[in-house]
């Protein structure tokens, strides 16, 4: 006789959301990094022409490939997820002039941010940097085109467990005790559909051992969520979100063949009280 595994039903943490139009507040970010708002999106974040000036260098890049970790999508830069440390400050090395060749002699808005948080954390004694090891150093972001077709063209999936289970060799791990903030600019959206969705679910370590998703956080079954409240960011080129990446996030399929979705992204947060951390 063959019982059929029961799994408790998610548990629901509510979502803080803020959006607004407007430039960044590094107090609203520092609120994510505490774990005080979900998310944040803000509209017209950078201007349209920049938007598409970084696109074009994108889709032009001779950096740019196609993914091969079981995640579709094109890219250029470098990711952590499913890489030792040796493998993955490698490749950002390799790729750095390529990320750079994403903005040329353009104001770089990942860099912007960066700077002011930067300035605003010193005065409160932290440090900002990029995580390192004797390999080398992490890339200021990757840009992301995901290509999945269906209901998802990226799947529900948390930015923990990939951290969690980096390696020794990082020195990420210890962000993943307090809040991954995930940071996206969108220099080109499609016609419709392609918004990022987040579920009222931050899942424990027994929730992904439940979904076989425990070293990975990808992908959560639309079973398991059924039930689960979300939230839709209706974005376009130009915006920027912010979200605590524990919570189970995803990006809904995309309508219209004219433009790409592209993103640039990378993650940070508090490895100790007086350090942040910064990648891809």
């Amino acid at each position: 006789m063959v019982t059929a595994q029961v799994f408790e039903a998610p548990a629901i943490s509510p979502l803080t959301i803020r959006e607004r139009s407007g430039s960044i507040d590094t107090a609203e970010v520092i609120s994510i990094m505490k774990g005080e708002i979900t998310g944040l999106h803000i509209r017209q974040g950078f201007s349209v022409e920049l938007a598409e000036e970084i696109t074009a260098n994108f889709i032009s890049n001779s950096g740019l490939k196609e993914r091969k970790d079981g995640v579709p999508g094109q890219y250029v830069g470098a990711s952590h997820y499913r890489k030792d440390a040796a493998t993955y400050f490698a490749e950002a090395e390799k790729a750095r002039p390529f990320v750079d060749a994403l903005f040329g002699n353009l104001a770089d808005p990942v860099r912007g941010l960066f700077d002011a948080l930067r300035r605003e954390l010193d005065n409160r004694g932290i440090e900002l940097r990029l995580a390192r090891s004797k390999h080398g150093q992490a890339n200021i972001c990757r840009a992301i085109c995901w290509s999945g077709t269906g209901t998802y063209t990226l799947e529900p999936h948390d930015d923990v467990a990939q951290v969690l289970c980096a390696g020794e060799e990082y020195d990420l791990a210890a962000v993943a005790k307090n809040t991954i903030v995930a940071l996206n600019f969108y220099p080109s959206m499609p016609e419709e559909g392609g918004n990022l969705r987040v579920w009222s679910h931050k899942p424990t370590e027994t929730d992904r051992r439940s979904q076989g998703v425990e070293t990975t956080g990808y992908p959560y079954t639309m079973a398991y969520l059924e039930a689960v409240p979300s939230h839709d960011f209706h974005l376009r080129a130009g915006d920027i979100a912010l979200i605590d990446g524990g919570f189970i996030h995803g990006v809904t399929g995309q309508l219209g063949n004219r433009k790409r979705r592209l993103l640039l992204n990378c993650f940070f947060g508090f490895a100790q009280p007086n350090l942040v951390l910064w990648w891809t």
